[in-house]
């Protein structure tokens, strides 16, 4: 038996193949949690990335925000110390959840956690105000980006925003592009989301729920990332 099939339990397949030893293997999740080897991985970038992404979340203390997926670091418990909104937590992976609520215990009061897949959520249409994806879309092959573009564009409430924290298109000449045949060999669906439009995709899954952008994304770089904070019509 291969061993990802080990991991199997109940997540999607995809995630157990290629990610059980980042994110499910439970001395995986202790290891990656420390802010050095987060660090490392962004190339030292995480600091500025987590401060762009904050600075874009809803301000509004009654909006709904949902958080898809848990991530290593301090986004999680510095978005619930930052804003009085209530915050919805979701992963498809038990032990994330766990290592989450451990990290969030002294802030959780207004945090909901729950586990579900982002391709097919538990929650009502028009549901949130602002949905938060931080650094996943790269690790989904297509069909599984495009069905949680579908949820997103489902759950969100027009007026809301998407906040989308990611690897932007990498330039072909860039001081860390040697670098790009480990990440390919350790992400294998990064070369695909690098040639994805992030904003037309999501445009389309908006327009299937009779819904539509804003005018034009902000969006900021940080060496090979980005931060996207796309505005939904009224």
């Amino acid at each position: 038996m291969r061993l990802y099939k080990k991991f199997l339990d109940g997540v999607p397949e995809y995630l157990a193949h290629y990610y059980w030893w980042a994110y499910l293997w439970r001395w995986s999740i202790w290891f990656f949690d420390h802010q050095l080897v987060i660090d490392a991985i962004l190339f030292g970038q995480y600091d500025k990335l987590l401060k762009m992404t904050l600075a874009q979340v809803e301000k509004n203390p009654d909006a709904r925000i949902l958080q898809l997926t848990c991530v290593y670091g301090k986004l999680t418990p510095s978005l619930l110390s930052g804003t009085h909104s209530e915050i919805h937590l979701c992963d498809a992976a038990f032990g994330q959840l766990q290592l989450a609520r451990r990290k969030i215990g002294h802030v959780a009061p207004h945090c909901h956690v729950a586990r579900m897949n982002a391709e097919c959520l538990g929650y009502r249409d028009d549901s949130f105000d602002q949905v938060i994806v931080f650094f996943l879309l790269h690790e989904m092959p297509a069909c599984a980006r495009h069905n949680t573009y579908a949820e997103i564009a489902r759950v969100l409430r027009r007026g809301g925003s998407v906040l989308i924290t990611e690897y932007a298109a990498t330039p072909k000449r860039h001081m860390l592009s040697p670098l790009r045949g480990l990440l390919d060999r350790l992400e294998p669906f990064l070369p695909g989301f690098r040639q994805e439009d992030v904003i037309q995709k999501l445009s389309d899954a908006l327009k299937c729920n009779g819904k539509a952008l804003d005018g034009e994304p902000a969006v900021e770089y940080a060496g090979f990332y980005r931060v996207m904070r796309c505005n939904l019509m009224r």
